[in-house]
């Protein structure tokens, strides 16, 4: 992936696609599945509902 896919710019400002894991703090996005939401760095997973 590309950053333009973690990143979306909208005039002046620039707003995050992706979550932070909440273990590894920003910079360590979640990847998002079918299902849930993983960190591949530390392995914290939320599931969706």
């Amino acid at each position: 992936m590309a950053v333009k896919d973690y990143y979306k710019v909208q005039g002046d400002s620039v707003t995050r696609v992706k979550q932070f894991c909440p273990r590894c703090g920003p910079g360590t996005f979640l990847a998002d599945h079918k299902n849930r939401l993983a960190c591949g760095k530390c392995g914290y997973t939320e599931f969706k509902k």
